[in-house]
C-alpha cells in the first residue's frame, strides 16, 4: 500500500496536492504534512487534523532561520537592528503577501462556510505559510525548509532593509567607520562622462587607506550612496551590488 494511500488521501486530493507542490517548488515524500499544512480547520474533519499545529510549529521555525540569515548577513548590525528588520520580514502581512504571489489561496482545503478565495482573509494567508514552513521542515529537515525561507523571503529582507534605512547608506557607513575606526569615510570622484546637463559620476568610498569598490550614479549623491553601499558590501562579504566595470 502506497504512503498516499495509508494516509487516506483520495486520487482526487493527490492531483491537487501535486499542482500545490509545483506552485511552491517543492515535492513531499510524505503528503499528508501538505495536506495538513493545506487545509484549514473548517475544512478538517478534526481540529487537529488542520494546519493550527503546523502554524504554531513553523512560526517558530520562521523566526529562527530569518534571525539566522540576518545574523550572518549584517555582521555588524546591533541587536535592535536587527530585530526591526526581523519584525517586518516576519510579519503577518509579509506572511500572507508571499502566500498570495504564491497562489496559495487556490490551494487551500477548506469547509463550505468558508467564503471564496476573493474574501478569504489575510490571517489566512499567513497561517498557512507558516504551516507550510513548518511542513517542510518535517518532511525535509532544516536545509529544505532554510532554502524555501531564503527563496521568498531574501527580497522582502532587502525591502526591509531599505525601509529601515530609508536607503541612507552613507549614514550607515559612516556610523560603522566611526564606531569601528574613529574616522569618516571620504568619498573620492573617480570618472565622470555625457553632456554637461547629463552627467554620470564614478565615485568611489575610502575609510583611512582602504578604498572599496566604486559605483556609477546619474549625479554626485547616488553615487555616492552606492559607492557607500559597495563598501557595505565588501565589509559585510557580500557580492558588490554596484559593479562599475
Amino acid at each position: 500500500m502506497s504512503a498516499e494511500n495509508a494516509a487516506g488521501i483520495t486520487p482526487e486530493v493527490l492531483a491537487h496536492l501535486e499542482r500545490c507542490e509545483q506552485r511552491i517548488g517543492y515535492t513531499f515524500r510524505d503528503k499528508s504534512l501538505l495536506q495538513a499544512a493545506l487545509t484549514h480547520a473548517s475544512g478538517a474533519d478534526r481540529r487537529w487534523l488542520s494546519n493550527e499545529r503546523l502554524e504554531f510549529l513553523g512560526d517558530a521555525i520562521l523566526g529562527a532561520i530569518v534571525c539566522e540569515m540576518l545574523y550572518r548577513r549584517y555582521p555588524t548590525y546591533l541587536e535592535g537592528e536587527l530585530t526591526r528588520i526581523k519584525s517586518v520580514v516576519v510579519s503577518r502581512q509579509t506572511c500572507a503577501k508571499i502566500s498570495s504571489m504564491l497562489g496559495l489561496e487556490e490551494c487551500l482545503i477548506l469547509g463550505k462556510g468558508m467564503s471564496g478565495p476573493a474574501g478569504l482573509p489575510s490571517s489566512l494567508l499567513a497561517d498557512v505559510f507558516e504551516s507550510l514552513v513548518a511542513a517542510i521542515y518535517l518532511d525535509g529537515g532544516h536545509e529544505a525548509a532554510r532554502q524555501f525561507v531564503a527563496r521568498h523571503l531574501e527580497h522582502e529582507i532587502d525591502l526591509a532593509e531599505d525601509e529601515q534605512t530609508g536607503g541612507n547608506y552613507k549614514s550607515i557607513l559612516q556610523q560603522l567607520a566611526q564606531r569601528e575606526h574613529g574616522i569618516t569615510p571620504v568619498y573620492y570622484v573617480l570618472d565622470e562622462k555625457g553632456p554637461d546637463h547629463s552627467k554620470c559620476f564614478k565615485v568611489a568610498a575610502q575609510i583611512g587607506h582602504q578604498r572599496f569598490p566604486p559605483a556609477w550614479g546619474r549625479n554626485k549623491k547616488e553615487a555616492e550612496q552606492r559607492a557607500a553601499r559597495n563598501a557595505l558590501s565588501q565589509i559585510t562579504g557580500q557580492q558588490t551590488p554596484y559593479p562599475a566595470d
